[in-house]
């Protein structure tokens, strides 16, 4: 359905809300939140010194890497001329320095966080770093080396403060096991005739239909529903009027848009819905089945994470609030994605990946 599709790119829109948390300083000027949360202007920093939270700083080679990393992860997969995409509200390329300066500066204050907590990384977790730092050092040519500004140390830094971000997140919440119920996590499945109530223009952008073929597109989900309901078969019907690009969904509570889930949670099996209206169309639902338990079992993981993550935060936000924030907004506005040949290195995250996949939530 077109409202879940909304939905996840919702979900991307809170997580970049919550690296944000970190870097409210980053924003030109100064705000106080409620007397806590102290910014100070872009003044006295040391050179190449991007940021600072508390008594961390970030310097230019350290964001760099992420940059350059994360700009060729976009390349190998949309190609080049990703950067030639237009967005309503500024380019892909302060998009993409937005969402990586909020990742390094939610490091750093989870840093911080591990500091004040007195969780540090292991003997062996240590060594782990060092083995990642050295297979990453050794992957960047000599271009890229001098682009970086990098060496081995610089590397296992970065490493190091990735691994420790991990360890307190899965400190904080490693004694948070909540109980789910079926009931709370309970699926469904359905299948849908959906009737889009817009077009789209040359660039993609959503034109609403008039009020006129708004009318004439719910009398034809109208029609629709009466030859579901004397018997027509459903599938027939989804492939002869359907808009949706997927015919079958399973989903829980609180993941689809209000009116849409009232009408299929409502339903008993085989049963169909009126035409429900939305904010991008008509929606004639059938119910496939009022509890799937695959599917009940997999969002009940989903929801115990969610409540970690929300346990987290409430550690997260408070310290965050604390914490002095400046951004040396001269340096950052200078700094671009652009690189020249011989810069295509990508395994800065697969290489973590590699070393640290599961090693905290083990403990």
């Amino acid at each position: 359905m077109r409202e879940r599709n909304g939905k996840k790119g919702m979900m991307v829109f809170i997580v970049l809300l919550i690296f944000l948390t970190a870097v409210t300083g980053c924003k030109k000027g100064t705000e106080d939140d409620g007397g806590e949360t102290k910014v100070v202007l872009t003044t006295g920093f040391a050179a190449d010194e991007i940021f600072r939270i508390g008594k961390s700083s970030c310097m230019l080679p350290e964001i760099k890497v992420y940059l350059l990393n994360t700009k060729n992860q976009y390349e190998s997969i949309y190609g080049a001329r990703i950067w030639n995409t237009r967005l309503e509200d500024g380019t892909l390329e302060e998009k993409v320095k937005d969402t990586v300066i909020a990742r390094v500066a939610q490091i750093k204050t989870m840093n911080l966080l591990a500091q004040e907590h007195e969780i540090a990384l292991s003997e062996h977790e240590q060594k782990l770093v060092s083995q990642a730092a050295l297979e990453y050092y050794q992957t960047l040519s000599a271009e890229e080396i001098e682009y970086l500004s990098a060496n081995e140390q610089l590397i296992e830094q970065l490493y190091g403060e990735y691994a420790l971000s991990d360890k307190i997140y899965y400190s904080i919440i490693q004694d948070v096991n909540p109980e789910i119920s079926d009931d709370e996590a309970r699926t469904i499945t359905v299948k849908v005739i959906f009737l889009k109530n817009y077009s789209l223009d040359g660039e993609k952008n959503r034109i609403p239909y008039t009020e006129e073929t708004k009318a004439d597109t719910k009398k034809k989900a109208e029609e629709i529903l009466a030859l579901a309901r004397s018997g027509e078969d459903f599938d027939t019907l989804i492939n002869q009027y359907s808009e949706d690009e997927n015919s079958t969904y399973s989903f829980g509570k609180g993941e689809m848009e209000a009116v849409l889930e009232e009408a299929a949670f409502n339903l008993s099996t085989d049963a169909i819905s009126n035409v429900v209206e939305t904010e991008y169309g008509y929606y004639i639902i059938k119910c496939v089945s009022t509890f799937d338990r695959k599917e009940t079992d997999v969002n009940k993981v989903k929801i115990v994470e969610q409540r970690k993550k929300e346990a987290f935060n409430q550690v997260y936000d408070d310290f965050v609030k604390s914490q002095v924030r400046n951004l040396n907004e001269e340096l950052w506005d200078s700094v671009t994605l652009e690189a020249g040949e011989n810069m295509d290195t990508v395994e800065f995250f697969q290489i973590y990946d590699k070393y640290f996949q599961g090693v905290f939530q083990e403990k």
